[in-house]
């Protein structure tokens, strides 16, 4: 059995590590009763820490909010994870979190043991980052804290959604959003891709799972009331809102044969191009959309791999008519040019007894 001080660590590393505990489950996994638990939350509300408890089969105990922030619990691999990620926060496209995060590290480098520090500088000194693409559309951190939390209690979120603007640009030069309409959903996931934050949820207007981008949802408040969760799309639901993303958004579909490894794909196709499924050691199956068949073309024949198409046949059309047109204008290219006459000495080059380049009537 714990001793008393290690037993406390313990109970409260548990209550952060989860929103709600019952007392026997908290027994069990300290190896006590539930009478030393109720003891041992009575010493953590003695030392300052707001822990509640509801009674009630359904009850159990909760960390709640206090006036100051409680000093987290971390062993030595979430130290350092903790610290490697907020060096790395800033370049994940939410938006003001660069500062924040510099100053959380500041504060967390300096009660780290010596031991960890050295990790941590050795990692950021020798590791530089690489942003692939364009930078992503900036999510305002309170909004991602705000839907994290409901997800987590499972309760139900109002928002105003802009959908996908409808022209490249505004009359100033700036991306415009879509129009706006109010949502109320059940969330449930938030999904980050390399460039974007997703949430998977349940749309009670539209009786069904939507994926919605972060950076594009305004909450309106208040929310709730709470809900049963309800069996998610998918197992994978990275895979789900890869798949929603760069195909079922689109008006086009394709399935197409790559003839490559899928490891070798992966490291030019990322998920929001694309689904990659593995075949067999020399080829894997892209599934992929695009807003027509001629942008579809330039989207396979780009990934720089030879191919096979699946499906359409109407791919598999508009790659001939693509290929018919570059060869035409290959041709067009490589015709030799015609040779200039002889110069005159006017300079005009024409031929004695032309005019303007034609023979002259008798």
């Amino acid at each position: 059995m714990l001793e008393t001080s290690a037993r406390l660590l313990r109970l409260l590393s548990l209550l952060q590590a989860h929103r709600d505990w019952s007392g026997a489950a908290l027994a069990e996994r300290l190896g006590v009763t539930p009478r030393t638990v109720r003891r041992d939350v009575d010493r953590l509300r003695e030392l300052g820490y707001p822990v509640n408890a509801s009674p009630g089969t359904g009850g159990g105990y909760q960390l709640g909010a206090g006036a100051e922030l409680p000093p987290l619990l971390l062993d030595d691999d979430e130290a350092v994870a903790v610290a490697v990620g907020l060096r790395t926060a800033a370049g994940q496209g939410i938006e003001g979190i660069g500062e924040t995060s510099v100053r959380a590290l500041a504060k967390l480098e300096q009660v780290l043991p010596g031991r960890l520090r050295r990790r941590v500088g050795a990692l950021n000194a020798f590791t530089v980052p690489m942003l692939r693409g364009p930078q992503p559309s900036a999510v305002d951190p309170a909004v991602l804290t705000e839907l994290a939390h409901l997800c987590r209690d499972a309760e139900r979120l109002r928002f105003e959604y802009s959908d996908r603007p409808q022209s490249r640009t505004t009359s100033t030069g700036g991306t415009p959003m879509g129009a706006a309409s109010r949502r109320t959903v059940e969330p449930h996931r938030l999904v980050c891709s390399e460039r974007r934050w997703y949430l998977v949820a349940w749309d009670l207007d539209r009786d069904d799972w939507r994926t919605f981008r972060v950076d594009r949802i305004t909450p309106k408040p208040p929310h709730g009331p709470r809900f049963t969760p309800r069996t998610p799309p998918a197992d994978d639901l990275a895979a789900y809102v890869s798949r929603g993303v760069s195909t079922r958004a689109y008006a086009s579909h394709a399935v197409v044969r790559l003839l490559v490894p899928v490891e070798e794909a992966a490291e030019r196709i990322s998920p929001s191009a694309g689904v990659l499924e593995a075949e067999g050691p020399g080829s894997c199956i892209l599934r992929t959309g695009a807003s027509s068949l001629d942008v579809m073309v330039i989207h396979v024949v780009l990934t720089g791999f030879e191919f096979e198409v699946l499906e359409p046949a109407e791919l598999t059309e508009a790659i001939r008519t693509v290929r018919d047109r570059l060869a035409r204008s290959l041709a067009r290219s490589s015709a030799p040019a015609a040779e200039p006459g002889p110069r005159t000495p006017d300079g005009a080059g024409r031929t004695p007894g032309t005019r303007n380049g034609s023979a002259a009537a008798s």
